[in-house]
Parts: C-alpha cells; structure tokens; sequence
C-alpha cells in the first residue's frame, strides 16, 4: 500500500451515485449535514467557503440560511451537480491541495470542511491555507470519520496514521488516511487553529423512524463522524 493518497480526483467516477446516496441517506443527511450545520450557527449574510463542496448538498442548506456560498471540489463532475443545484453560488474546480491562489487572505467569515481531511496527504498545509482565507474572528468546521469506528474496521495500531483502501456496498472503491483523534487535533493546533467544540454527534430522536437500525447503532456506538470547530489563534 502507497503512503499517500495522491491526486485523483476519487468521487468523480460515481459523483452521481454519491449524490443519490448522500442527498437521504442517514448518514449524511441525519448525522453529518445537521451537526456541520449546528457548529456553523448563524450563517445569514456571511460568505462561506465550502471546502471540497462534492455535490452541493451542503452548499444548498447554507445559502437557504442565508449564506452567500464560495465552494470547490477536486471533482469537475461534483462541480457540474453543485451548480445545478446551487445557481447563486460561486463554485470552481479545484484541489484542497493545491493552495488557495484564487482566494484572498482573510476573505471569508466560515470555512467548511465536511468529510474531506482525509483525503489529503499534507493535511496541515491544507488547513492552514483554509486558517489564511478566513477572517481573525472566523471559525473552521470540519468534520471526519470517528477515528475509533475507523479502527473497529481496520484493527491494528489505533495511533499508527496510514492510507487504507477499501471498496463501500455500492462498489465504490476509496484510498483515505486513518489517523488518531490526537493526531487530527494536532494537525489543527500546527496550521493555527484552536478547537471550541468537539461533537460525536448522535442521530435527533425524530429520526429514529427514518431508518431504525442505523439510528440504535449511531445513537450507542462511536461508528459515524465526528465534527469540530476551530478558530483561528491569536498572533
């Protein structure tokens, strides 16, 4: 197995499936969007910047709060979707890698990172590119994997970080880094940010009759995401 990721551009070979899959399914749309959403807070009127965007699920849910929405993806596909879906957005292709030389310092009041970190190799440029376009008083919210549902699927070295490739149920076949939670807390403290709000987010009781086995599994077990927020440090 490499020790990097590399490039390519992942979710372009079934970013249509991805966007049935994620528009309702409970993962996404019960568990990971409402607590970005909720770390976020008020977003009406500030400028947004939706990191790896994908298909612009949750690029619509900010601009319907008001939010004026700038996003990217690595995907061209996932840039066609979110366009389609968010018309009044401003979305390019681009790769989180790659720095942000079409953004300017300190121009956005939020940033969002949901569900991509581990696809980067220098996670730490990555975010502190993401600490360099956001404003003094502006927040990062990122969400990943729960590192210990990572490690109940791929038992080892819990605190070992390593690329692992694995095919999904639908087929989809994916390379991502496993990383301790330390190690994600502490590539936020080297790119300039300090954690406020670590969530392990659970699924809202109202959900339960959306999908009943899923909602026992991450309402008890560390199986789903987790979502953090981060503002950047003092100088």
């Amino acid at each position: 197995m490499t020790d990097k990721v590399g490039p390519e551009a992942q979710y372009d070979v079934f970013a249509d499936e991805f966007l049935e899959h994620a528009r309702d399914g409970f993962y996404n749309a019960h568990h990971d969007r409402p607590a970005c959403l909720e770390l976020l807070g008020d977003v009406g009127g500030l400028t947004v910047l939706d990191a790896a965007c994908g298909p612009g699920l949750y690029a619509e849910a900010l601009a319907e709060r008001g939010a004026r929405v700038l996003g990217f993806d690595q995907s061209p596909r996932m840039i066609e979707l979110c366009r389609e879906r968010v018309t009044q957005g401003d979305f390019r292709v681009h790769d989180l890698a790659r720095p942000l030389d079409w953004a300017p310092s300190a121009s956005v009041d939020r940033v969002l990172l949901a569900l991509a970190i581990e696809y980067v190799d220098d996670r730490v440029a990555a975010l502190a590119e993401l600490r360099r376009v956001l404003r003094p008083d502006g927040a990062l919210v990122l969400s990943r994997q729960h590192p210990t549902g990572d490690w109940l699927r791929h038992p080892g070295d819990y605190f070992e970080t390593r690329v692992v490739e694995e095919v999904w149920s639908k087929g989809w076949r994916l390379r991502y880094w496993l990383a301790p939670l330390e190690r994600t807390c502490e590539e936020l403290y080297q790119a300039g940010f300090v954690i406020e709000r670590l969530l392990e987010p659970r699924p809202h009781a109202a959900t339960e009759a959306v999908d009943p086995e899923h909602y026992e599994m991450l309402a008890r077990e560390p199986r789903g995401f987790i979502a953090i927020r981060a503002v950047p440090a003092a100088r």
